[in-house]
């Protein structure tokens, strides 16, 4: 599996506003950033999943690291941030921070994923994304309301920033403590990419532990 690349001349172009290409496999399995970005708990190790609804590898992955997030310790700390690339990317990923925000996304997640992935919907438009969560049980117009509310957009340029800070150039991307990024193609696969984060979450325990004493 590799992940996606972002083409930027396809991003007003294409409606979907990026392409895919096979990404090379950088000769380490992951980067380690020459500015480390500050984790959103601090006291946690972090783990950040970078994604889009829209990337049907980001949608293979989701049987694999669902799983291993639900078994993470406690002083492990998961996060998903969607990427925003413009067009599609930047409307899917204000639909994920609308209903984080209103503490449901969790409950949504795999059918907004199957309607966009499997069903071919688009989700583009507030309101039909509202008229299909509306079919999921979360309220049309607390959607709606939240959606375009300034707390959210605060919350996109937050997303925005990070992304940038991380330097991703696709996904799904992996960061571990705001310091090692990596994706499914660079570790060699899902199941390599959560032990490789399993890895990087030892060692920087290790790390916390030993500066502690």
């Amino acid at each position: 599996m590799r992940n996606l690349i972002i083409s930027a001349a396809f991003v007003a172009a294409s409606l979907f506003g990026m392409t895919a290409q096979a990404a090379e496999a950088p000769a380490a399995p992951y980067v380690e950033l020459t500015n480390a970005v500050p984790v959103a708990v601090p006291g946690k190790i972090e783990v950040v999943e970078l994604f889009w609804y829209g990337c049907p590898h980001c949608y293979s992955f989701e049987p694999v690291i669902n799983p291993w997030v639900e078994k993470l310790p406690s002083d492990v700390n998961f996060v998903r941030i969607p990427a925003m690339f413009g067009g599609p990317w930047n409307a899917h990923g204000q639909m994920f921070l609308t209903l984080e925000a209103m503490g449901v996304e969790h409950k949504v997640h795999t059918a907004v994923f199957e309607a966009i992935q499997k069903e071919h919907k688009k989700l583009v438009d507030k309101d039909e994304m509202a008229d299909f969560l509306a079919t999921q049980g979360v309220d049309k117009d607390k959607f709606l309301a939240t959606f375009d509310s300034f707390a959210i957009k605060g919350q996109i340029n937050k997303a925005k920033e990070l992304a940038k800070k991380y330097e991703i150039t696709g996904v799904p991307t992996m960061v571990v403590n705001g310091k090692y990024r990596f994706d499914i193609g660079s570790a060699g696969g899902a199941e390599q990419a959560l032990q490789l984060a399993d890895k990087l979450v030892d060692q920087e325990r290790a790390a916390n532990k030993a500066a502690a004493n």
